[in-house]
């Protein structure tokens, strides 16, 4: 579906105000260290990846609808990321679920959980 493909495309603006078009009002973010719940919750953590991971790229790959129905969508995938921290290249990647659902024509990403490949 085209709305991860474009929430995939803000993230990789680096401008949080890009991110935030894509965002349900009562969006929840699940990352391996932290619990985000709100906008400023999640811009924060955001803005500190980017602060941290120069020139940032994200992609997700082997990505699977579990479920896309006419006012909600979620789907699994592999991400990716790859950057500079002090000039060094970096890369990493995990596992993501993500929940689409659908107001006024606008499918909108309502929760996010990102954690770690199994070992």
């Amino acid at each position: 579906m085209k709305v991860l493909q474009n929430y995939i495309k803000a993230t990789n603006t680096h401008n949080f105000e890009e991110v935030r078009k894509s965002l349900h009002p009562n969006a929840v973010y699940f990352f391996s260290d932290q619990t985000c719940t709100t906008h400023e919750e999640i811009q924060a953590y955001f803005e500190n990846g980017w602060s941290i991971v120069q020139e940032e790229s994200y992609q997700a790959k082997n990505v699977n609808w579990l479920y896309s129905g006419s006012d909600s969508a979620t789907c699994t995938y592999t991400y990716f990321y790859e950057g500079y921290i002090d000039g060094k290249t970096i890369s990493g990647r995990g596992r993501a679920t993500n929940i689409f659902v659908k107001e006024s024509d606008e499918w909108l990403l309502i929760h996010e959980h990102l954690s770690p490949l199994p070992k």
